[in-house]
């Protein structure tokens, strides 16, 4: 039987994408140290971003605009990008493990939700890692096309530099416009 892991990244910035990843290991090829990518280091995420693409049996990495997240909500757009990833990859599996408690609909599959899933099935894991690197790989694009947002250090997450950039230089067409903060000064912007 196939197995494949979802996970996503990014729900809670407030700019950019949220990306997903949708893996099939391959048993005969095991790649150690995956776990959860919030419990690697950058350099390690990067080592083992390269050695799931070379031996998995099959990866996919999808994601949902700004816009796409502020038309469905946070939690469907995350759902939207792990189901594209999973339609994307070349192998469709037999049965999918997400991370999380909810599943994405109107998959081929069977699916099971895994609170916590990053960290107990290597297939999860790898595609949070997958998607880890992708989504902070796209923040550095975005850092080098507004660099004075400084997304390269807080990865658009809402930090104390990040709500001073949005005060000095305002609201972008990736900020997530349903998001609170990013609301609250298109709103004082409006007045």
């Amino acid at each position: 039987m196939l197995i494949a892991g979802a996970d996503e990244a990014g729900r809670g910035p407030l700019v950019g994408s949220v990306v997903a990843a949708a893996v099939i290991l391959d048993p005969n090829n095991p790649i150690e140290g995956l776990n959860d990518s919030k419990k690697l280091t950058e350099k390690k995420r990067e080592k083992l971003f390269a050695e799931i693409q070379e031996k998995a049996l099959a990866w996919a990495i999808a994601e949902c605009s700004a816009a796409e997240i502020d038309e469905y909500n946070i939690l469907q757009a995350s759902l939207l990008a792990m189901k594209k990833a999973v339609e994307k990859l070349g192998i469709q599996p037999d049965h999918l493990l997400v991370d999380g408690n909810k599943v994405p609909q109107g998959l081929a599959m069977s699916c099971d939700a895994v609170v916590g899933g990053d960290a107990l099935h290597a297939e999860i894991s790898a595609a949070s890692i997958l998607a880890k690197v992708q989504r902070d790989r796209d923040m550095l694009v975005l850092d080098a096309k507004y660099p004075q947002y400084g997304f390269a250090k807080h990865k658009g997450y809402p930090t104390k530099a990040h709500f001073a950039a949005i005060a000095e230089y305002g609201v972008i067409d990736e900020h997530r416009r349903s998001f609170g903060p990013v609301r609250k000064v298109l709103e004082q912007q409006a007045q």
